[in-house]
């Protein structure tokens, strides 16, 4: 069975927290668009100043949305 990768871009200042959901419409958009299943998109707020954009896949399908779309960091998913 594979594992799931939860792939994440870190977002800081005054805007995180927006900039973070405004980046999970661009994830679903490209996961639509070139047809890819995914598990999970969403945001963390760590605090007001930080939060994350990301976005659960496959371990399968990792290196497609690793190379197209740059993350930050990845991590395995629990």
């Amino acid at each position: 069975m594979n594992r799931k990768i939860k792939l994440l871009w870190d977002f800081r200042g005054q805007d995180a927290k927006e900039t973070a959901k405004h980046h999970t419409i661009h994830l679903k958009d490209f996961a639509e668009a070139e047809k890819l299943p995914f598990f999970e998109i969403d945001i963390i707020e760590k605090n007001p100043m930080f939060s994350s954009a990301f976005i659960i896949v496959d371990e399968s399908n990792m290196k497609i949305y690793r190379d197209a779309l740059k993350p930050h960091r990845g991590e395995i998913a629990e």
